[in-house]
């Protein structure tokens, strides 16, 4: 019982910090900086000393239940935490380089506009670290995952009046979405091989795994593939390593705790927390140590040739990355634990102090300049020599492949459905999903052979208007309504499966109705207002007279998105619980649709309300950042 209060104490400590730090008043800056200094403080040592007191008991896992938070015949949704020495590595230096950040923080940023929000959103990062490594099972893990995207994207975007910082910011959040596609897929799939929200700790049931997997090896692969990608976008690992250096635009702070110290090693945990569910799977550990390899090889000669610091830092971090995938491919976790640890203390250390080697190397090139000396890739050929600097130069095109191959069809596609106007898509979808519904409450219509393809249908009719909400440049409030439309699209396919409960329904659409409506009033606020400056085709910055309806417009997207502030994020999980484990095609579908329908409904916010202001009485930053 203590050790599960006490385990229970480390997200409820930050949590009760970033609550207090919300109320405080903005009148001075030793307030928020003495309450986030007092609350990791207090963090550090209550982890410490529970770490010191685990290891003279013996170090054996602690599994906590948690809170039950929804319960349903079979399906129970809970918060459950876990606590093992993969735990206690990361809890602790977590602890440590927070502690050491906020310390640095309180003196970097003095007489910034944006104080008070960076030691918010510094707390509630903090929090969402903590959720994501206790979590016992995937459904907290999520819970937290999604605090850190957020976060993300809050800390990139602090310069909001900077035109870089908010697009990189978006950009970061729409490839760190795509990534969350796996880890929602792997949930989905593991409560049918479990047919349980599965806990960490039975993972370590050689006997119960080994059951499952022997008879269920197509969904075992299906669901470590899943965990791979989701940990290789987590990570920046090929092909998703191209957003690492484009979140170094926020404050030098947050790229050392995020970027290189905490966030950017989540991946790993990730691939060490289901270690014990793949560890037999050989296509699984072969697919690892590749992907470590390949980002290793391509990262080290990225990071070579690079003009700016914080970007050789970027791709150096991600070459060691790559080399833990491999360490945790080959069984070796002890190691990739050590490794994590050193590798976040240097890259907290390098990017705090790299405005300071700047200088000094400067100086010294400028005194004591000394001829280059003979280099390994001087031995290659020079076509070969000179083919490799240009594409680590052009960082091996990866932001043009992802552009290319993943944005771009999608935009595409949604413009094929430009004919959906404000007026033509009540037009079109309230018929239509009538219809639906008329089929849903008299199913006895329908020929056997067509019903069981009409979730898939309704799915893929949902994700096309995520698609056209994802292109959309024209009317905001249109992307929004296809947003909410895509969800009951959702709803109503997964209600076809079997006789989903109307309660389940509601805990589903409740926060995407809510939202919705809240958001949807908050533009047509925003119209009215200032209607020249009211569509997607550039930033407007609207943040700087509107800053309360900034707000309750970034809480309605967080609603709607199934962000874990309303019922929505239970709801997901409940709905994906419906979809039958042999529709592959289904769970795709609803998975993309959840994950770009929160990036559609980010840029939304980014670019009415953030970046340089379009009005030229305010000050505006200069577009390099």
């Amino acid at each position: 019982m203590f050790d599960q209060l006490v385990i229970s104490s480390f997200s409820l400590i930050p949590l009760l910090g970033f609550l207090l730090s919300l109320f405080i008043p903005q009148k001075g800056e030793k307030p928020f900086s003495r309450l986030a200094f007092t609350t990791v403080a207090i963090q550090l040592l209550a982890v410490t000393g529970y770490i010191i007191y685990w290891i003279f008991k013996g170090g054996i896992p602690v599994n906590s239940r948690g809170w039950k938070i929804y319960s349903n015949g079979d399906y129970q949704f809970f918060l459950g935490f876990y606590f093992d020495n993969i735990t206690a590595v990361y809890l602790f230096v977590g602890g440590f380089v927070t502690f050491l950040i906020t310390r640095y923080s309180r003196f970097y940023l003095h007489l910034e506009d944006g104080y008070k929000r960076f030691f918010n959103t510094l707390l509630f990062f903090h929090l969402a670290y903590n959720l994501t490594v206790l979590a016992g099972n995937f459904e907290t893990l999520f819970f937290g995952w999604e605090m850190l995207g957020l976060s993300s994207f809050l800390l990139i975007a602090f310069y909001r009046e900077r035109y870089l910082p908010v697009r990189n910011a978006v950009k970061v959040f729409s490839i760190y979405r795509i990534g969350d596609i796996g880890i929602i897929l792997a949930m989905w799939a593991s409560h049918h091989l479990w047919h349980e929200n599965i806990t960490f700790i039975k993972l370590l049931n050689e006997e119960l795994v080994h059951e499952h997997l022997s008879s269920h090896g197509g969904i075992g692969l299906f669901i470590a593939v899943s965990l791979l990608i989701a940990a290789a976008a987590k990570s920046a690992q090929l092909p998703f390593s191209s957003w690492l250096p484009r979140a170094m635009e926020g404050p030098t702070p947050s790229s050392a705790i995020f970027y290189g110290a905490l966030s950017v090693h989540f991946g790993v945990f990730l691939l060490l927390r289901t270690y014990p569910f793949w560890e037999h799977q050989m296509v699984a550990r072969i697919l690892i140590g590749l992907m470590g390899l390949l980002t290793a090889m391509v990262a080290y000669p990225i990071a070579r040739v690079q003009s700016t610091i914080k970007t050789q830092i970027a791709y150096a971090s991600i070459a060691q990355i790559g080399i833990m995938f491999m360490e945790v491919a080959l069984g070796l976790q002890t190691l990739a634990l050590i490794h994590f640890a050193g590798n976040a203390f240097l890259r907290t250390y390098q990017l705090l102090v790299s405005p300071s080697v700047v200088a000094y190397m400067i100086r010294d090139q400028f005194y004591h300049f000394r001829p280059r000396e003979i280099t390994l890739e001087d031995t290659f050929p020079k076509r070969l020599e000179y083919s490799l600097y240009v594409l680590s130069l052009k960082e091996w095109n990866l932001d043009r492949f992802f552009n290319q191959w993943v944005f771009l069809p999608i935009k595409r596609l949604g413009r094929k459905l430009d004919f959906l106007t404000p007026k033509n898509l009540l037009i079109y979808f309230l018929p239509i999903y009538a219809s639906g519904l008329l089929l849903y409450f008299n199913q006895g219509w329908i020929p056997s052979p067509v019903r069981a393809y009409l979730p898939g249908f309704f799915g893929l009719l949902g994700m096309l208007m995520v698609f056209k909400s994802f292109s959309e440049r024209k009317y905001p409030r249109l992307a929004l309504m296809l947003v909410m439309a895509n969800h009951f699209w959702i709803a109503l396919a997964a209600s076809f499966n079997e006789s989903v409960n109307y309660s389940e329904t509601f805990i589903y659409l409740s926060g995407v109705i809510v939202g919705g409506i809240v958001g949807y009033f908050v533009l047509d606020h925003l119209r009215k207002r200032e209607p020249a400056y009211f569509d997607l085709n550039q930033y407007y910055g609207h943040v700087f007279e509107y800053r309360r309806l900034s707000l309750v417009f970034l809480l309605a997207t967080m609603g709607m998105m199934g962000f874990p502030i309303s019922p929505t994020f239970i709801g997901v999980d409940l709905i994906f619980s419906h979809i039958h484990e042999d529709q592959y095609l289904l769970a795709a579908f609803n998975a993309v649709s959840f994950i770009l329908g929160g990036v559609s409904l980010v840029r939304i916010y980014a670019r009415l309300f953030l970046g340089p202001h379009v009005k030229h009485y305010h000050p505006v930053a200069l577009k390099t950042g």
